[in-house]
Order: C-alpha cells, then structure tokens, then sequence
C-alpha cells in the first residue's frame, strides 16, 4: 500500500488541528507508521484508504492535545501597545502558533490554512476543531465523521454546530485577496519597494487604517497604521536601511522573507512576514523571527 499521495493533504490536516507545522510533520510520521503497521487489517469495504487514514491522523492528533493548551498569536493573549520603544523580549514558553510553508506541499485547499482561521481554530475544543476541519474543510460526511471519532451522527451534528457558531465571521475566504491576484501583487510589490528604501510614509499609505502587526514570540503587538508605523521607524533605527525582500507564500496569503543589512556587507535573514490583503491595503503582518519556522521555509540565510 502507499500511502506517500496523502502525505501533504495529512500534513495540512494536522497543521489545522495543532497549529504548529513541525508538530503536524511528526504527527503524519506516526500516522504512516500505525497504518503500515495496520496495513493487513485494513479493510477496504469499510473504508477507503483515505478516511482510513484520516480515522489515524484524527486519533493520534487528538491524543497529542489531550491536557494541551491552544497555540495562540500575541493578539490573542492582550490588548495592543501604544509604545513603539517597549522592549522586543521574546516569551518562549509560549507554544506560539506557527505559520504553513506553501511550497513543501501541494495543498488543493488553502483557504482555511489561513493564520487567522487556524488561530480561531485553536480555541475550540480538540474534537470540535477535529469535526469542523474534517466536515467543513474535507467535506467528510457526518457518518464517516462518526466512524472516525467512534461517536455518532447526532453528536457530530452537534459538535459542528457549536463549532460553526464561535467562528462566525473568522477568516472570510471571500474578502481576504489571493497571493496572485492582480490587486495583492501590486499591493505587497509596492511593500517592497518600500520597505527596501525605509520609506515609512509610503509603506503606512498602503495599510488599512486599523491594520495589525504582530511578532511572535514577542508577545507585543500594534494596532492602527500610525503605530505600525512608528515601530516601523524604530525597526529602521535598530537596523539600519538597505534591506532586501523575497516574495513568498505560506497559509495560501502573501509573504516576505526579510534580509536585513550586516555591518560588514551583505544581508542575514532576519523575519518571515505573513500578510493578509483586503481591499487594497494590508489589513494584517504576522511577523515570524523563529529560526526553527524560518528553517521550516528552506529560505537562504544570507
């Protein structure tokens, strides 16, 4: 039997479930490996091959969040700063939700790997995020749900509606603007170009008015184009200007690879950026400095 097609569909799955990308890839590992195990009590007129591993991958993720708490952003823990100078220290006893590398895998469905949805996601109780990625997302029946929960039609039913209910109005796949559309190209190139040349003015016009920057694990975040912009400022102080940017995707948004510039010439990777375009403007930054996320993306250092 081969189970390697599924591997990427698995992963995405997974990464839902637990927010985190390494974890996910571990968590498929263990999967493959009680299926192989398994794989002479499979039956294939009870299951396709498919479900069969979804039952697996559900099972093992669940039992991987038992007694486990969410993987939030820094929006999710506290209020925003209005301090542009507060002290960028990072908390690393957070398990901080992580972003999804586009390019490792092919993905058919990268709507809801958004980073707010899976955030949203992370709230819920484990089996109810395990119903709704596995109805809502895979479009898995309620039946085939049960089996794979070992529960019923009924309380499937149940667990999604109360599982639809807290996200109402999270992660609008219909307003957020794809990584290649026209409009969300213009917009990040001119974000580029922008933030190469520490032009601070022209990289505010281009947020919406109440856009969000964020940092993990730096629990600090901002809300507003004026704050972003001052730390924006800050960031350029810190650093010193001749940046360069590499275009990017990862949760099917937008994203940048950040070089900042060395002292003795040349650039070292500094932050992965996650975007959210609506409208024209960027609505939302998801700054990563992580080096394990950083080397998830296989991004050259230099």
């Amino acid at each position: 039997m081969n189970f390697e097609p599924y591997r990427g569909e698995l992963v995405a799955f997974c990464y839902r479930m637990l927010g985190s990308f390494h974890e996910a890839e571990d968590m498929v590992q263990e999967t493959l490996l009680r299926a192989w195990k398994a794989r002479d009590r499979y039956d294939p007129a009870r299951a396709s091959v498919r479900t069969w591993l979804y039952r697996i991958a559900t099972n093992v993720c669940l039992t991987a969040l038992e007694g486990r708490g969410r993987r939030p952003l820094p929006s999710g823990l506290g209020a925003p700063s209005d301090d542009p100078g507060a002290p960028l220290t990072p908390v690393l006893d957070v398990p901080w939700l992580e972003p999804f590398p586009d390019a490792r895998f092919d993905v058919e469905v990268r709507a809801d790997l958004r980073l707010a949805w899976v955030a949203a996601v992370q709230v819920l109780p484990a089996r109810q995020r395990a119903v709704l990625v596995l109805r809502d997302v895979l479009a898995f029946s309620a039946s085939e749900v049960a089996e794979q929960l070992g529960s019923s039609v009924a309380a499937v039913n149940s667990a999604l509606q109360r599982a639809r209910s807290a996200l109402t109005g999270v992660g609008d796949a219909g307003t957020v603007g794809e990584p290649d559309d026209p409009e969300v190209r213009a917009v990040i190139q001119r974000y580029v170009r922008a933030f190469e040349a520490a032009d601070v003015p022209e990289l505010v016009r281009l947020l919406a008015a109440d856009a969000v920057l964020e940092m993990p694990p730096v629990p600090l975040w901002y809300r507003g184009s004026r704050d972003y912009g001052r730390f924006l400022e800050r960031v350029f102080q810190m650093w010193g200007t001749g940046w360069t940017m590499r275009e990017l995707t990862a949760n099917g948004q937008p994203a940048l690879a950040a070089y900042a510039p060395q002292p003795g010439g040349g650039h070292r990777l500094h932050t992965l950026q996650v975007f959210t375009v609506m409208a024209g403007r960027v609505t939302h930054n998801i700054v990563f400095t992580d080096p394990r996320v950083l080397d998830a993306f296989g991004l050259p250092g230099e």
